[in-house]
């Protein structure tokens, strides 16, 4: 890539956000089960709710945040920015309105920032499970925000 680029590297042993809206969170659940041979060698983190019914159904250990409405997709987030997380799975319902739909722009938002791989339904999630990358590491290009920054302050 151009200048103005650095490159991330993520690891063999992924961080997974797992989310679902209310309406979709059975179809998530359903998802874990099929997938949890995969899951299972990797870490899990998901917002609240969610993440306890996971686990509960599953037996998959997922370390919760807030529930979505409550902060937990800016949490999640949150885990992007810092590195811990690699790619989310994020079930979302496009049929109900959501009280919290500006938290989960912003979500899409920062995973965009970061080149970060999101699933918002199972066919996305089912080829990002399967991908051959997804036992491997996979180094990705991304905005060098300390430069960018140091740019933008010398024009100002």
């Amino acid at each position: 890539m151009s200048d103005g680029y650095i490159t991330f590297t993520i690891k063999e042993e992924k961080g997974i956000a797992l989310i679902a809206h209310d309406n979709e969170k059975p179809k998530l659940i359903a998802w874990c089960r099929e997938n949890q041979a995969s899951l299972e060698k990797h870490r899990l983190y998901g917002t609240g709710t969610t993440a306890r019914m996971i686990t509960d159904a599953t037996g998959l250990s997922i370390r919760a945040f807030n529930s979505g409405p409550l902060g937990g997709d800016q949490q999640i987030g949150a885990k992007i920015v810092e590195g811990q997380i690699d790619l989310v799975i994020f079930f979302s319902d496009p049929l109900t309105a959501q009280p919290h739909d500006p938290d989960v722009k912003a979500l899409m938002r920062i995973a965009q920032v970061y080149d970060i791989p999101m699933a918002i339904n199972k066919a996305t999630a089912d080829f990002m499970i399967q991908s051959a990358l997804m036992d491997t590491q996979y180094d990705h290009e991304v905005i060098d925000f300390k430069k960018n920054v140091e740019d933008r302050a010398g024009t100002l």
